[in-house]
């Protein structure tokens, strides 16, 4: 028998994935060149009644929301001193710094004028929310840049500036915490000054809680998830070890999240919407059912808990659940108001699901070549006669 007839055949989903991601960013680059050059309305289905669509609610509230598990894990390992979560930081840490960098770039394609970004540098207005959330975003963002240079000193082999940030781990650990803590609310803040506007399913004085709860219970979700595409990608162990643990903060985070929720509806008087099944009662409840009874009821048990296939079940349902939730936030609960329905035109899709895209490439190639993960022994299977 020859010797290429004894190797097994080389499977076709690489090439399919490479070409289908060669499509998306060809269509990316044209849509922003039409962005850039003939403006907002040449490419999206925003108007001056709706002026916030899915380049808000899905490339800015969600990217921010789920990158939330880099200030998270930093703290459980720097400030809380366990240990052993410290194999899953740096992809966490990785995830929240590219979550981030998209975060920014999608934010240039919503800005009017984008070349006026930088205008919160100098022209302060101390009393407007977007304001704290600009310097949050940048101060955060500088944060991360930090906690993942480690990573590129390393592999380069400039060993004494990275001994150098690791001894200033801790202050910039504790001050991503603030700032996430900070802007995180704050972006659940830009939704009080609508009281009349957003609908009552959504509406409350404790959107900057909500929006930084969730943030959380989500941000573990992707923790899990991309710990789970990292084993299928690049043959990893999963460390059902670490990430079981982090299913169960995630249950205490999502069930008080919903508690709180369903407190503030009956405070609204607005189980109506979801009695009557009204447009806006249809999709509270497949958001309160994604993002907070399938997880809760799923990861409650640690049977199901300790299985690979349903804690990852979990994760994405919770993940799920938390993107639609920032879609009806943003989208959802302003159509009534606005008396009208937006739905999002092919190129707004088209950039979202790019950057989603792009921020996959990315940590692809930071894996492939960078000391992401930390060397993880697999376990030795069990003597079966008990030697």
């Amino acid at each position: 028998m020859s010797t290429a007839a004894t190797q097994p055949a080389r499977r076709p989903w690489p090439g399919f994935w490479t070409a289908l991601f060669a499509v998306l960013f060809i269509a990316f680059c044209v849509v922003t060149v039409i962005r850039f050059t003939k403006g907002l309305g040449a490419v999206t289905n925003l108007s001056d009644r709706f002026p916030w669509g899915l380049w808000i609610g899905f490339d800015l509230l969600c990217g921010v929301g789920l990158a939330a598990g880099a200030f998270t894990l930093t703290a459980v390992v720097h400030l809380f001193n366990l240990r052993k979560f410290e194999p899953i930081v740096r992809p966490a840490i990785l995830t929240g710094f590219l979550g981030y960098i998209f975060v920014i770039m999608a934010l240039m394609f919503d800005l009017g004028q984008p070349w006026r970004i930088w205008h919160a540098l100098i022209y302060w207005n101390p009393h407007s929310v977007m304001f704290e959330v600009a310097w949050c975003v940048m101060l955060y963002t500088t944060v991360l840049t930090m906690e993942f240079a480690p990573v590129v000193l390393e592999r380069f082999g400039f060993h004494a500036p990275s001994r150098i940030i690791h001894g200033l781990i801790t202050p910039l650990v504790i001050a991503g915490v603030l700032l996430s803590t900070l802007h995180q609310s704050s972006l659940g803040s830009l939704y009080l000054i609508v009281p009349t506007k957003l609908h009552p399913l959504w509406y409350s004085q404790l959107l900057p809680l909500f929006f930084y709860i969730s943030a959380i219970g989500a941000g573990i979700g992707m923790v899990i998830l991309e710990s789970y595409m990292s084993k299928r990608a690049f043959g990893r162990h999963l460390e059902m070890e670490l990430l079981e643990p982090l299913a169960r903060a995630m249950v205490v985070a999502l069930g008080i999240y919903g508690l709180l929720r369903l407190q503030t509806i009956a405070r609204n008087h607005a189980f109506g919407d979801i009695g009557a099944l009204t447009y806006e009662g249809k999709m509270f409840l497949l958001e309160f059912a994604l993002g907070v009874v399938i997880p809760v009821v799923l990861l409650s048990f640690q049977k199901l808990r300790t299985n690979a296939s349903w804690l990852v079940t979990g994760a994405f349902s919770a993940v799920l659940g938390f993107v639609v939730n920032r879609l009806n936030v943003s989208v959802t609960g302003m159509e009534r108001a606005a008396g009208i329905r937006y739905i999002p035109s092919l190129m707004e899709i088209i950039v979202s699901v790019g950057l989603v895209g792009l921020g996959m490439a990315v940590f692809a190639l930071t894996v492939r070549y960078f000391p992401i993960f930390e060397p993880h022994p697999e376990p030795e299977p069990a003597d079966p006669e008990g030697a």
